[in-house]
């Protein structure tokens, strides 16, 4: 994911990606996500993207959430919105930042076959009086 959000959207000091693999506690994850929270954490707060809701990274982040303020965390992440994360930062809220991006993750997802046929489907003409 992170060469992927580093392609779109170049580098972002303000981000970091944590890998929770096999050989990782969920304490060595809590302990990378405080650690990256201390990194980035400008005064504006922090936001932590997760992929699985209830899953160890979302769990271990709501701990983080629950004992720090100014943090906050969507679950459930795509790349859409963590491509979009880098661009909307500065110009919005913690809050606003949740919203936007809460939105974006919606609107992304796509039945492509719909979209597909609604492109391909010949456009309706208006009857008018005249030719």
């Amino acid at each position: 994911m992170a060469s992927a959000v580093h392609a779109i959207a170049g580098d972002q000091p303000q981000m970091r990606f944590i890998d929770f693999v096999e050989s990782m506690s969920t304490d060595d994850l809590e302990d990378a996500l405080r650690q990256a929270a201390d990194e980035v954490d400008d005064g504006e707060g922090v936001l932590f993207l997760t992929d699985l809701p209830g899953g160890s990274p979302c769990n271990r982040a709501l701990n983080v959430l629950m004992r720090r303020e100014g943090v906050e965390v969507l679950a459930g992440v795509n790349l859409p919105m963590i491509a979009n994360a880098a661009f909307e930062r500065d110009g919005a809220t913690l809050a606003e930042l949740v919203a936007i991006l809460q939105e974006i993750g919606a609107s992304s997802v796509q039945n492509m076959r719909q979209t597909l046929e609604a492109a391909m489907a010949p456009a309706e003409c208006e009857a008018s009086d005249g030719l």
